[in-house]
């Protein structure tokens, strides 16, 4: 599928990792118009942080008309 817009949510902490679903929730909440076209979930770590990285692929038509 062809996408037109990429939104990327990362976290660090683990706060900001237990929160990371609500927060892409919140924004496919808040953005109707895009359909969700493919995601990607990362993990990479070191020996001092852990980082989730949520990357969603959509299609937005209001993008389209530019």
């Amino acid at each position: 599928m062809s996408f037109n817009g990429v939104k990327v949510f990362s976290a660090t902490t683990a706060n900001d990792r237990e929160a990371l679903g609500a927060r892409v929730t919140r924004w496919m909440r808040d953005n109707p118009e895009a359909s969700v076209v493919d995601r990607v979930v990362t993990q990479s770590s070191d020996d001092a942080y852990h980082c989730i990285t949520i990357t969603l692929f959509y299609r937005d038509p209001r993008l389209d008309a530019h």
